[in-house]
């Protein structure tokens, strides 16, 4: 193994001290340990829809056209997938020129140094064991639902929002020993699930697309209504309490329903986690991210017209709306296809998930900011074992004691935080390392990066107070931790007087 190379920003003491680039090209080429590869650009497009659509394309449509956008809620898919695409892009050119795991995380130790690379690696990890184990949680609620609506009984330990719970721990409990063990199952168990997901939801355009009337989708509100603010100034947005009272309906409601949209998209960011895993990275990652992300957002669109079709959108139940929309219409059976779509849509997430959070671990333990042992690979299959054990146990406990459905935004916020770094990072890249190789530039220079700032500062200001309090209590408590462990255990860290000097 070669040691770390010679750089001014390498061992030094400074918090601030970045990764030297030809070092994490080293990583990415196998000149030093890595993770077998075994993802296609095919694989790519399907672990972007795996994780991109759950059980949300269901309900997101309805609720927002129900209580913000009226039949405008297409185009508030349409701006929310543009919005997406500018971070996208500059992800892509990240990842191109630095194909390793670690995403955001690794992105930001090159360019903004290690105490940055520290709290995003940080805010991911928190923001994807609150996704696996709130996702899990929600999988158990549509499990149960389906089976009671399929005249299956079903047990008092399983089905529960708060407590213990059975199907919450039996999916995370297989799908955690699926991701350790063998990446290549989790591969094909991924492909088959996307597979009847997508099926589920084709069912669903074309049944629906029968009973769609144009009157429907053209009843726009033009003029918008005042939203009610909440009176707990904890639980306003930022965006209320900064520029005032937001509105529902016309132009400024579909606006308004854009932020709450774009998340149902969080998640074709994870495609970067797998670069290190994938054949020809720098050329295949940032398609397979762009892909995913287009592919989404047609589909997304295209449920959404179907919802706002088939029902006038002041009909729309806020309860299972496309559900309910499809009863409206005599369709009952589309009830069970729906259900099936959700529980399939849930599982597919928690896997892609616990595979991107295993990632991120396992960076980060190999670069010595948590404990090596994490950073081990281990069996005939190369995987990081002990990481995903570790995740999954982690989120298991999340699940089960805490009350993880009400911490959404607090995923989010982990996401957009992550989604800033990256866009600062490819302006930050093209000035310190112009000569850095990458096979994707994100186009438009340096306007999309620009662009993807503000869009990314947009949405976070749309998200709730208390969210932003707590984000900043736990940014401050990964802080405290870097300086009283991660700061002397990385292998950036000058080695103590009379040893040697760290090796990889």
């Amino acid at each position: 193994m070669s040691s770390l190379s010679s750089t001014p920003d390498a061992r030094s003491t400074s918090v601030l001290r970045r990764m030297p680039s030809d070092e994490v090209l080293g990583l990415g080429s196998r000149a030093k340990q890595g993770l077998s590869q075994i993802y296609g650009r095919g694989d790519l497009i399907v672990f972007g829809l795996g994780v991109m659509i759950g059980a949300g394309i269901f309900n997101i449509a309805g609720r927002q056209a129900a209580t913000i956008a009226g039949p405008g809620v297409i185009l508030s898919f349409m701006i929310a997938g543009i919005a997406s695409l500018l971070v996208a892009l500059c992800y892509a050119e990240l990842a191109s020129a630095m194909p390793v795991s670690g995403s955001a995380y690794t992105f930001t130790y090159v360019v903004f140094g290690e105490m940055w690379a520290w709290i995003v690696g940080c805010a991911l990890i928190v923001e994807l064991e609150l996704a696996a184990a709130s996702v899990a949680r929600a999988w158990s609620l549509y499990a149960a639902q389906t089976l009671a609506d399929l005249g299956v009984q079903v047990p008092a330990l399983g089905g529960k929002a708060v407590g213990p719970d059975l199907f919450t721990l039996a999916i995370l409990t297989v799908l955690t020993f699926v991701v350790a063990f063998n990446a290549r199952v989790g591969l094909r168990v991924l492909w088959v699930m996307v597979g009847a997901k997508l099926a589920a939801i084709a069912a669903v355009i074309v049944v629906g697309a029968r009973h769609v009337d144009a009157a429907n989708l053209a009843s726009i509100p033009a003029d918008p209504l005042p939203l009610a603010r909440d009176a707990d100034v904890l639980h306003s947005t930022l965006f209320g309490l900064t520029f005032g009272q937001a509105h529902a309906f016309g132009w400024l409601g579909i606006l308004a329903a854009a932020p709450a949209i774009v998340f149902a998209y969080v998640g074709f960011d994870l495609v970067a986690t797998t670069a290190e895993e994938t054949r020809d990275a720098p050329r295949v990652v940032p398609q397979g991210m762009i892909r995913s992300l287009a592919i989404t957002t047609v589909i997304y669109i295209a449920v959404a017209a179907v919802m706002v079709g088939m029902v006038r959108y002041t009909k729309i139940s806020l309860e299972t709306p496309l559900g309910n929309a499809f009863r409206a219409v005599g369709e009952h059976f589309m009830v069970h296809v729906i259900n099936i779509g959700a529980v399939l849509g849930l599982t597919t997430v928690i896997l892609v998930l616990l595979v991107s959070q295993t990632r991120v671990v396992f960076a980060m333990a190999r670069d010595g900011l948590l404990p090596r042992s994490l950073g081990r690979l281990t069996g005939r299959h190369q995987t990081p074992a002990t990481a995903s054990l570790i995740s999954g146990a982690a989120a298991i406990l999340l699940a089960e004691l805490a009350p993880v459905l009400t911490m959404e935004q607090l995923v989010v916020m982990g996401t957009l935080f992550a989604f800033l770094f990256v866009a600062a990072g490819v302006i930050a890249l093209r000035r310190r390392m112009p000569e850095l190789p990458a096979s994707f530039r994100t186009p438009l220079f340096p306007l999309v990066p620009v662009l993807a700032i503000l869009a990314t500062l947009w949405l976070m200001v749309n998200l709730q107070v208390i969210t932003w309090i707590y984000f900043a209590v736990c940014m401050a408590g990964a802080v405290l931790l870097y300086l009283l462990y991660g700061r002397r255990a990385s292998l950036l860290a000058p080695p103590p007087p009379g040893r040697g000097r760290h090796r990889r």
